[in-house]
């Protein structure tokens, strides 16, 4: 039995968004919590915030992260930034290292990923799917960067096979579902396993969470899908159809561009 002081940072994957049970959202860093208090004494702060971009994570976030004095931190966000015209490649990657090195320096042990295909996930065409794949792709530089320079657990969601399968996610293909949330839960506990951070792993069964519906998934998509899209697409439509358009004429490279916020977004 040990005392571990938990931390988790990010946007709404981290906050639990997909898997809901009756107190709200759980998620996979409260399953993972959960699971360390098997062993240990855990002190566990969740200060993902759904919607949350790269920037809310280091000037928000991080604060009363390092306030915390965690031994453990996880730092996953940075998707929702992708989809927004407001992308800036070099502002991203200086507040990721930023708030990777303020939280490798108070000792804690960072939990990262790398991002999959999410394009291929929500099934776009490929004229738009590889534009947003170009923007995950250098995320993906940033995180192997923060891995290299300070170590700690990074799971490659690129390289789990689940993660192409439609029960890992939940009605929006964005957030994961039960099983999701449980699926990274346990890659992060058996890395943690390894590393002597004994602990019994979250369990595969699904219990407790919400079950789907057609009702449930007609509600979110009233109530949440199409006004999510009405916004995505004011923001990054005619970046979207500016970059099929460029890819169609054998233009490149995509992705690198800093995109100017659309009027009205």
């Amino acid at each position: 039995m040990g005392y571990v002081r938990f931390a988790a940072l990010g946007d709404s994957v981290t906050h639990g968004v997909g898997d809901a049970v009756p107190a709200g959202w759980r998620g996979w860093a409260r399953l993972l919590a959960d699971a360390l208090g098997s062993r240990h004494d855990v002190s566990f702060c969740n200060l993902a915030v759904s919607g949350a971009v790269v920037s809310d994570v280091r000037t928000k976030q991080l604060p009363e992260a390092l306030a915390h004095r965690p031994d453990v931190a996880s730092l996953i966000v940075g998707v929702n930034d992708t989809m927004r015209s407001t992308w800036d490649r070099e502002r991203i990657r200086r507040e990721l290292l930023e708030t990777a090195a303020a939280l490798h320096g108070t000792g804690a042990l960072l939990l990262t990923v790398r991002f999959h295909d999410h394009g291929r996930v929500f099934g776009l065409p490929g004229v738009l799917r590889r534009p947003l794949h170009a923007r995950i792709a250098f995320l993906n530089e940033v995180y192997a960067e923060i891995h290299a320079a300070y170590g700690g657990v990074q799971v490659d969601l690129g390289e789990r096979p689940e993660v192409l399968e439609r029960a890992f996610w939940s009605v929006d293909r964005l957030h994961p579902s039960e099983r999701g949330h449980r699926s990274l839960a346990r890659c992060f506990g058996e890395r943690l396993n390894e590393l002597g951070w004994l602990h019994d792993l979250p369990g595969d069964a699904c219990e407790g969470g919400a079950v789907p519906t057609w009702r449930s998934d007609l509600h979110w998509m009233v109530t949440e899908g199409v006004p999510w899209c009405g916004r995505r697409a004011r923001d990054l439509g005619p970046w979207a159809a500016r970059m099929a358009v460029v890819e169609a004429r054998g233009r490149a490279p995509l992705g690198r561009q800093r995109v100017p916020i659309v009027s009205g977004a």
